[in-house]
């Protein structure tokens, strides 16, 4: 977090960095400092032993939630634990990180029995938007895994005279993903491609990434667990078939990516 916080971000830019998962930081050229879905224990893997899957870390975490206080947004995507972490939210309020907590409305009965004060948690639900200093988050439509959390959803970041970012978080596909999303113009997609679970596919993240014209896609919800791993070069394949093969962009746990508009 001390790197980050001292990263420059230039104007008109903003920079992501990948915690593995669908987890990620953006920090904008304000110095604002927003996390989406951070998964930062190995919580995951007693659960799927339960269930009879293989779900113990493959890649260790870039920092211990103790580490990441200094957080201005906190959002979250649904209630599964691999985004909504009770091992990660935990130590991240024990050691002072607050920040406000940005989430559906499964997601914040699940904050509540955190014991997350009710002043730190914002509901959103598809098109409620969020603002603070130079970023603006709005929530968008997504399709959820299963009867267990219906109340996915993805986030649009837009940054301040710089790129705006779509986050499609667990999400299987359907038109009206970029429906809702193209009259906002996203520079660029994050996608997850494990389309085993359900969600969004390597051929299901091209087919959106075409459909919104974007300049950037980076995959993601692909390296974590044994059970539910997807070679994120089936996307880039994906892309090529659609004549976007240039967009394609694989991120690395832990380390700065500046997204330009240049």
């Amino acid at each position: 977090m001390k790197s980050i916080q001292a990263h420059h971000v230039a104007p008109g830019t903003s920079t992501l960095w990948w915690l593995g998962q669908a987890g990620f930081i953006l920090k904008t050229p304000g110095g604002k400092i927003a996390v989406l879905d951070p998964y930062l224990s190995n919580s995951c893997k007693a659960i799927g032993e339960q269930n009879n899957f293989l779900l113990d870390r493959q890649t260790p975490p870039p920092m211990t939630p103790k580490e990441m206080v200094g957080v201005d947004l906190y959002l979250l995507t649904h209630t599964h634990q691999d985004h909504l972490d009770p091992e990660t939210i935990g130590p991240y309020r024990a050691a002072g990180g607050r920040g406000q907590f940005i989430a559906p409305p499964e997601a914040v009965e699940k904050l509540r029995s955190l014991t997350v004060p009710e002043e730190e948690i914002t509901m959103v639900w598809p098109n409620k938007s969020v603002t603070i200093g130079d970023l603006t988050v709005r929530a968008t439509f997504a399709i959820p895994f299963g009867g267990d959390d219906l109340t996915h959803v993805g986030y649009l970041a837009f940054v301040k005279g710089g790129p705006t970012i779509y986050f499609t978080g667990d999400t299987s596909y359907d038109d009206i993903l970029a429906d809702a999303v193209a009259p906002h113009k996203p520079d660029v997609l994050v996608t997850v491609i494990n389309g085993a679970f359900k969600n969004l596919g390597p051929a299901d993240g091209a087919r959106l990434a075409k459909k919104l014209n974007v300049r950037i896609t980076i995959p993601c919800h692909h390296d974590m667990f044994f059970d539910n791993c997807q070679p994120p070069q089936m996307l880039h394949t994906s892309l090529k078939l659609h004549g976007m093969g240039d967009t394609y962009r694989l991120l690395e746990h832990g380390t700065p990516f500046d997204l330009s508009l240049a």
